[in-house]
Protein backbone atom coordinates (compact mmCIF):
# COMPACT_ATOMS: atom_id res chain seq x y z
CA UNK A 1 0.00 0.00 0.00
CA UNK A 2 1.41 3.43 -1.27
CA UNK A 3 1.83 6.11 1.64
CA UNK A 4 -0.98 8.34 -0.27
CA UNK A 5 -3.08 5.32 0.17
CA UNK A 6 -2.98 4.59 3.78
CA UNK A 7 -5.90 5.61 6.02
CA UNK A 8 -5.67 8.44 8.72
CA UNK A 9 -4.66 5.84 11.54
CA UNK A 10 -1.96 4.20 10.53
CA UNK A 11 0.86 4.41 12.46
CA UNK A 12 4.03 4.89 10.15
CA UNK A 13 5.81 4.24 13.69
CA UNK A 14 4.50 0.59 14.20
CA UNK A 15 4.84 -0.17 10.42
CA UNK A 16 8.72 0.25 11.12
CA UNK A 17 8.94 -1.37 14.33
CA UNK A 18 7.20 -4.45 12.62
CA UNK A 19 9.54 -4.27 10.01
CA UNK A 20 12.81 -4.52 12.03
CA UNK A 21 11.22 -7.69 13.35
CA UNK A 22 10.53 -9.25 9.55
CA UNK A 23 14.38 -8.15 8.37
CA UNK A 24 15.50 -10.43 10.88
CA UNK A 25 15.57 -14.34 9.02
CA UNK A 26 16.98 -17.69 8.66
CA UNK A 27 19.33 -15.73 6.33
CA UNK A 28 20.01 -13.38 8.48
CA UNK A 29 19.65 -14.35 12.32
CA UNK A 30 21.88 -11.97 12.89
CA UNK A 31 22.04 -8.34 11.89
CA UNK A 32 24.31 -4.85 12.65
CA UNK A 33 22.10 -1.56 13.14
CA UNK A 34 23.46 -0.63 9.67
CA UNK A 35 22.12 -3.57 7.76
CA UNK A 36 18.31 -3.27 9.79
CA UNK A 37 18.51 0.56 8.73
CA UNK A 38 19.58 -0.35 5.20
CA UNK A 39 17.60 -3.45 4.81
CA UNK A 40 14.40 -1.46 6.15
CA UNK A 41 15.40 1.84 4.85
CA UNK A 42 15.44 3.45 7.73
CA UNK A 43 17.86 5.95 8.81
CA UNK A 44 20.50 4.44 11.49
CA UNK A 45 18.91 7.06 14.38
CA UNK A 46 15.37 5.68 13.53
CA UNK A 47 16.83 1.95 13.41
CA UNK A 48 18.57 2.18 16.35
CA UNK A 49 15.28 3.76 18.31
CA UNK A 50 13.46 1.10 17.34
CA UNK A 51 15.91 -1.81 18.06
CA UNK A 52 16.77 -0.41 21.39
CA UNK A 53 12.85 -0.50 21.91
CA UNK A 54 12.74 -4.17 20.71
CA UNK A 55 15.24 -4.84 23.39
CA UNK A 56 13.75 -3.00 26.03
CA UNK A 57 10.60 -5.35 25.75
CA UNK A 58 12.29 -8.44 25.68
CA UNK A 59 12.16 -9.07 21.24
CA UNK A 60 15.41 -8.13 20.53
CA UNK A 61 18.97 -8.58 22.73
CA UNK A 62 22.67 -6.95 21.71
CA UNK A 63 25.60 -9.49 21.45
CA UNK A 64 27.85 -6.47 20.73
CA UNK A 65 27.68 -4.93 16.93
CA UNK A 66 24.98 -7.46 16.37
CA UNK A 67 21.65 -7.51 17.25
CA UNK A 68 19.27 -11.10 17.49
CA UNK A 69 15.77 -11.89 18.11
CA UNK A 70 15.13 -13.49 21.07
CA UNK A 71 12.32 -16.50 21.82
CA UNK A 72 9.73 -14.07 23.44
CA UNK A 73 9.38 -12.94 19.79
CA UNK A 74 7.35 -16.47 19.61
CA UNK A 75 4.83 -14.60 21.60
CA UNK A 76 3.38 -12.70 18.73
CA UNK A 77 2.38 -15.28 17.10
CA UNK A 78 1.14 -17.32 19.46
CA UNK A 79 -1.97 -15.84 20.47
CA UNK A 80 -3.34 -17.03 16.67
CA UNK A 81 -1.97 -20.80 16.87
CA UNK A 82 -3.11 -21.33 19.89
CA UNK A 83 -6.43 -20.20 19.19
CA UNK A 84 -6.37 -21.94 15.59
CA UNK A 85 -7.62 -25.40 15.60
CA UNK A 86 -7.43 -26.21 12.11
CA UNK A 87 -3.61 -27.07 12.55
CA UNK A 88 -4.12 -29.39 15.50
CA UNK A 89 -6.56 -31.01 13.97
CA UNK A 90 -4.62 -31.84 10.58
CA UNK A 91 -0.97 -32.66 11.98
CA UNK A 92 -1.34 -36.11 13.71
CA UNK A 93 -3.02 -36.98 9.75
CA UNK A 94 -0.10 -35.65 8.26
CA UNK A 95 2.24 -37.41 10.37
CA UNK A 96 0.44 -40.73 9.29
CA UNK A 97 0.87 -39.23 5.95
CA UNK A 98 4.35 -38.65 5.84
CA UNK A 99 5.20 -41.95 7.72
CA UNK A 100 3.02 -43.68 4.97
CA UNK A 101 4.55 -41.93 1.67
CA UNK A 102 8.11 -40.73 3.19
CA UNK A 103 7.55 -37.47 1.93
CA UNK A 104 7.22 -33.75 3.59
CA UNK A 105 3.69 -32.73 4.35
CA UNK A 106 2.31 -29.35 4.89
CA UNK A 107 -0.71 -27.58 5.37
CA UNK A 108 -1.27 -24.14 4.43
CA UNK A 109 -4.16 -21.16 4.12
CA UNK A 110 -4.46 -18.26 2.28
CA UNK A 111 -3.45 -14.19 3.48
CA UNK A 112 -3.53 -11.59 1.38
CA UNK A 113 -1.51 -13.21 -2.22
CA UNK A 114 0.05 -15.39 -0.21
CA UNK A 115 -0.04 -18.65 1.28
CA UNK A 116 1.38 -19.54 5.01
CA UNK A 117 2.35 -22.80 6.53
CA UNK A 118 0.37 -23.21 9.88
CA UNK A 119 1.29 -26.92 10.27
CA UNK A 120 4.42 -28.56 8.55
CA UNK A 121 5.71 -32.95 9.01
CA UNK A 122 9.22 -32.61 7.01
CA UNK A 123 11.43 -35.59 5.83
CA UNK A 124 14.38 -34.30 4.11
CA UNK A 125 15.48 -31.02 3.18
CA UNK A 126 14.10 -30.42 -0.33
CA UNK A 127 14.17 -26.70 -1.23
CA UNK A 128 16.88 -24.18 -0.38
CA UNK A 129 14.84 -22.09 1.30
CA UNK A 130 14.19 -23.57 5.44
CA UNK A 131 10.49 -23.92 5.68
CA UNK A 132 8.70 -23.71 8.66
CA UNK A 133 5.18 -22.97 10.40
CA UNK A 134 4.71 -19.51 9.17
CA UNK A 135 7.15 -19.46 6.44
CA UNK A 136 5.31 -17.54 3.16
CA UNK A 137 5.10 -18.29 -0.71
CA UNK A 138 2.97 -16.29 -3.35
CA UNK A 139 0.22 -18.30 -3.60
CA UNK A 140 -0.07 -18.31 -7.96
CA UNK A 141 3.36 -20.20 -7.75
CA UNK A 142 2.28 -22.91 -5.12
CA UNK A 143 0.33 -26.23 -5.60
CA UNK A 144 -1.59 -25.12 -2.51
CA UNK A 145 -1.59 -21.54 -3.10
CA UNK A 146 -3.29 -22.59 -6.70
CA UNK A 147 -5.86 -25.31 -5.23
CA UNK A 148 -7.35 -22.39 -2.86
CA UNK A 149 -7.45 -19.78 -5.16
CA UNK A 150 -9.18 -22.01 -7.94
CA UNK A 151 -12.04 -22.21 -5.24
CA UNK A 152 -12.31 -18.42 -4.44
CA UNK A 153 -14.69 -16.04 -6.22
CA UNK A 154 -14.09 -15.36 -9.30
CA UNK A 155 -13.55 -11.37 -8.69
CA UNK A 156 -10.98 -12.10 -5.77
CA UNK A 157 -8.96 -14.72 -7.72
CA UNK A 158 -9.05 -12.03 -10.45
CA UNK A 159 -7.37 -9.29 -8.22
CA UNK A 160 -4.64 -11.79 -7.47
CA UNK A 161 -4.00 -12.61 -10.63
CA UNK A 162 -3.92 -8.99 -12.27
CA UNK A 163 -3.13 -6.71 -9.07
CA UNK A 164 0.47 -7.43 -8.48
CA UNK A 165 3.86 -8.75 -9.82
CA UNK A 166 3.79 -12.42 -11.15
CA UNK A 167 7.53 -12.98 -10.74
CA UNK A 168 8.90 -15.91 -12.47
CA UNK A 169 11.13 -18.21 -9.97
CA UNK A 170 12.13 -20.51 -12.54
CA UNK A 171 12.10 -20.97 -16.08
CA UNK A 172 9.02 -23.18 -15.88
CA UNK A 173 6.74 -20.41 -13.52
CA UNK A 174 3.78 -19.42 -15.14
CA UNK A 175 3.63 -15.68 -15.27
CA UNK A 176 1.05 -14.88 -17.53
CA UNK A 177 -2.56 -14.33 -16.06
CA UNK A 178 -4.35 -15.95 -19.26
CA UNK A 179 -2.34 -18.63 -18.47
CA UNK A 180 -2.97 -19.15 -14.75
CA UNK A 181 -6.58 -18.64 -15.00
CA UNK A 182 -6.54 -22.12 -17.48
CA UNK A 183 -4.70 -23.47 -14.42
CA UNK A 184 -7.10 -22.65 -11.91
CA UNK A 185 -9.76 -23.92 -14.49
CA UNK A 186 -8.43 -26.98 -14.59
CA UNK A 187 -7.44 -27.63 -10.79
CA UNK A 188 -11.39 -26.76 -10.19
CA UNK A 189 -12.35 -29.35 -12.67
CA UNK A 190 -9.88 -32.01 -11.41
CA UNK A 191 -10.14 -31.43 -7.52
CA UNK A 192 -6.26 -31.03 -7.15
CA UNK A 193 -3.26 -29.02 -8.40
CA UNK A 194 0.18 -30.10 -9.02
CA UNK A 195 3.19 -27.40 -10.09
CA UNK A 196 6.05 -29.05 -11.30
CA UNK A 197 9.25 -27.03 -10.50
CA UNK A 198 7.61 -23.98 -10.96
CA UNK A 199 8.81 -22.10 -7.26
CA UNK A 200 12.36 -23.79 -7.36
CA UNK A 201 14.10 -26.61 -9.47
CA UNK A 202 13.75 -29.95 -8.73
CA UNK A 203 10.71 -29.85 -6.67
CA UNK A 204 7.23 -31.10 -7.49
CA UNK A 205 4.62 -30.63 -5.18
CA UNK A 206 0.88 -31.72 -5.26
CA UNK A 207 -2.10 -30.32 -3.27
CA UNK A 208 -5.49 -30.91 -2.31
CA UNK A 209 -8.25 -28.57 -0.64
CA UNK A 210 -9.25 -28.90 2.46
CA UNK A 211 -13.03 -28.08 3.13
CA UNK A 212 -14.89 -27.08 6.35
CA UNK A 213 -18.58 -28.01 7.09
CA UNK A 214 -20.43 -26.28 5.00
CA UNK A 215 -18.08 -27.44 1.91
CA UNK A 216 -15.56 -24.18 1.84
CA UNK A 217 -12.00 -24.47 1.01
CA UNK A 218 -10.45 -23.06 4.23
CA UNK A 219 -6.63 -24.52 3.83
CA UNK A 220 -4.68 -27.22 1.53
CA UNK A 221 -2.80 -29.88 2.32
CA UNK A 222 0.27 -30.55 0.07
CA UNK A 223 2.92 -33.63 -0.73
CA UNK A 224 6.50 -32.09 -2.01
CA UNK A 225 8.88 -34.03 -3.40
CA UNK A 226 12.39 -33.93 -5.41
CA UNK A 227 11.56 -34.62 -8.98
CA UNK A 228 14.82 -36.68 -9.33
CA UNK A 229 13.01 -39.18 -7.50
CA UNK A 230 9.02 -38.96 -9.05
CA UNK A 231 7.84 -38.14 -12.36
CA UNK A 232 4.82 -36.09 -12.40
CA UNK A 233 3.02 -39.58 -13.44
CA UNK A 234 4.44 -41.04 -10.35
CA UNK A 235 2.86 -38.43 -8.45
CA UNK A 236 -0.13 -38.79 -9.41
CA UNK A 237 -0.69 -42.31 -9.23
CA UNK A 238 1.22 -42.93 -6.04
CA UNK A 239 0.89 -39.77 -3.44
CA UNK A 240 -2.32 -38.44 -4.51
CA UNK A 241 -4.38 -41.11 -3.37
CA UNK A 242 -3.36 -40.88 0.31
CA UNK A 243 -3.27 -37.26 -0.06
CA UNK A 244 -7.03 -37.31 -0.80
CA UNK A 245 -7.02 -39.70 1.78
CA UNK A 246 -5.75 -37.75 4.42
CA UNK A 247 -7.42 -34.52 3.34
CA UNK A 248 -10.72 -36.81 3.91
CA UNK A 249 -9.64 -37.48 7.50
CA UNK A 250 -9.10 -34.42 8.33
CA UNK A 251 -12.55 -33.01 6.72
CA UNK A 252 -13.92 -35.89 8.82
CA UNK A 253 -12.57 -34.33 12.25
CA UNK A 254 -13.24 -30.68 11.31
CA UNK A 255 -17.13 -31.92 10.76
CA UNK A 256 -17.14 -32.99 14.76
CA UNK A 257 -15.36 -30.08 15.99
CA UNK A 258 -16.67 -26.50 16.62
CA UNK A 259 -16.16 -24.06 13.62
CA UNK A 260 -14.61 -21.79 16.22
CA UNK A 261 -11.62 -19.56 14.99
CA UNK A 262 -11.02 -21.84 12.18
CA UNK A 263 -13.59 -20.52 10.77
CA UNK A 264 -13.01 -17.04 10.93
CA UNK A 265 -11.79 -14.67 8.15
CA UNK A 266 -9.70 -12.84 10.69
CA UNK A 267 -7.49 -15.92 11.34
CA UNK A 268 -5.92 -16.60 7.81
CA UNK A 269 -8.73 -18.68 6.43
CA UNK A 270 -10.37 -17.68 3.06
CA UNK A 271 -14.47 -17.66 3.48
CA UNK A 272 -16.90 -16.16 1.22
CA UNK A 273 -19.08 -13.62 3.12
CA UNK A 274 -22.04 -15.65 1.10
CA UNK A 275 -23.02 -19.59 1.78
CA UNK A 276 -22.32 -20.40 -1.87
CA UNK A 277 -19.47 -19.55 -4.13
CA UNK A 278 -18.73 -17.98 -8.00
CA UNK A 279 -16.53 -20.19 -9.79
CA UNK A 280 -13.20 -19.54 -10.35
CA UNK A 281 -11.80 -17.28 -13.33
CA UNK A 282 -13.10 -18.72 -16.88
CA UNK A 283 -14.66 -21.72 -14.61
Amino acid sequence: MSADARAPHFVKSFERGLAVIRCFDADHPARTLSDVAHTCELTRAAARRLLLTLADLGYVRQDGRLFRLTPRVLELGYSYLAGYTLPQIAEPHLEQLVAQVRESSSLCVLDGDDIVYVARVPTSRIMTASITVGTRFPAYVTSVGRVILAHLPQEEAELRLTGGELKSFTPRTLTSPDALRAELRRVRRQGYALVDQELEEGLRSVAAPVRDRDGEVVAAVNIAVHAGRNTVDSVRRDLLPPLRATVARIEADLRITDPGPAASPGNGTHRSSSSRRSPAPGA
